[in-house]
């Protein structure tokens, strides 16, 4: 997957920017608040419809415009030639995928494949169980192809069954939509598991490159009930009485978790925060080496201010990991890392300042 032009109108401080991205490393320099992040950021929208510093409508188009655009020209791994715009004011959005109008903004997203590493994606490891589930639930979305129709109609089974508690019905109201749960959240339940099964050796590889004296990672699941002891029907039945007086369904697949296990931190034992960004990156980067595996091409590769988070030595594996393969990346960074000599030299510079993009 290489991307050839993305152009950013509107975003942050971004007014009217071209970035011509090459094949390989592409280092974007800048200083604090110049615009690099937001270069990103456009990236990061195009591929999740989301940014990764919050919602939309929380300052994502500049300040006194109507709606921020951005639009992408791209190569597939079949070869394919493929563009996508996106138009979102905060709160209304307009895409177009190869000229035409996309149904929605999954359909997008489904085409651009982007794997983001940024100073808050600690958050994965640090963080509210949300961050995990969105973690999975990427990876589902791009390589399996039964996974959006269920979670789909999950999600519209507890969005009902959600409005129907809220309101105090009968307990055997609630039959209906505790049997759709159940049917559809059963096989989300045992796609995320299965994920997970795939991922654990590609993590435990990646993980001992960057934390080899934590010993070999593991991944553990935690479904959303307590699966070991009863099936989803059961704990919905038990959760009954509980979500009648909370006014919201307590257990199932919306509340899935999962977590690394290391040998040499037995228990409760924390990571460090210098761990957790280490784990937080060997996970993203399995990630990125399973979709490649799954897909045969690695997702675009961003890496915003990743010699900030990292040391020299850690930095030098990351790269020296994501280049190997071939994948595009795009590094930003203050000023050049010492460690972009030889094989990491990158292969395009650019620099911003003032929300001005500059091929250096």
């Amino acid at each position: 997957m290489r991307l050839s032009r993305l152009d950013v109108q509107n975003l942050r401080c971004l007014v009217d920017v071209r970035f011509e991205p090459s094949p390989g490393l592409n280092l974007v320099t800048g200083g604090n608040g110049a615009g690099k992040t937001s270069l990103v950021e456009a990236v990061h929208l195009l591929g999740y419809g989301r940014s990764f510093r919050g919602r939309v409508r929380d300052g994502l188009v500049r300040s006194g415009q109507p709606a921020l655009s951005v639009y992408a020209e791209w190569m597939d791994g079949q070869g394919r030639s493929r563009r996508a715009g996106l138009r979102h004011t905060g709160s209304e959005w307009e895409a177009r995928l190869d000229g035409s109008q996309a149904p929605s903004l999954t359909e997008l997203c489904a085409e651009l494949a982007v794997v983001s590493f940024e100073p808050g994606s600690h958050e994965l490891i640090a963080g509210g169980a949300e961050h995990r589930r969105r973690f999975l639930d990427w990876a589902l979305f791009h390589v399996e192809p039964g996974f959006l129709p269920v979670w789909r109609r999950y999600a519209r089974a507890l969005k009902q069954r959600n409005a129907l508690l809220k309101r105090g019905p009968a307990a055997n109201a609630l039959d209906p939509w505790d049997q759709e749960l159940v049917d559809s959240g059963q096989r989300l339940s045992s796609l995320r598991a299965d994920y997970l099964a795939r991922l654990e050796p590609v993590l435990a590889t990646t993980a001992g490159e960057f934390l080899p004296e934590l010993g070999q990672a593991g991944l553990g699941f935690l479904p959303g009930w307590r699966q070991s002891d009863y099936p989803l029907a059961d704990a919905l039945l038990l959760a009954r009485d509980r979500d009648l007086a909370l006014g919201y369904t307590s257990v199932g697949p919306h509340r899935a978790d999962w977590r690394v296990d290391y040998p040499a931190l037995p228990g409760k034992e924390a990571l460090s925060r210098g761990q957790e960004k280490l784990t937080a990156l060997a996970c993203i980067l399995a990630q990125a080496r399973a979709f490649a595996a799954d897909r045969g091409e690695w997702p675009l590769v961003c890496l915003d201010d990743l010699a900030s988070e990292l040391d020299q030595t850690h930095l030098r594996h990351a790269l020296a990991a994501v280049l190997d393969s071939g994948a595009q990346v795009i590094l930003t960074a203050t000023e050049a890392p010492a460690v972009l000599t030889g094989d990491l030299a990158p292969v395009a510079r650019f620099h911003v300042e003032r929300g001005v993009l500059r091929q250096a």
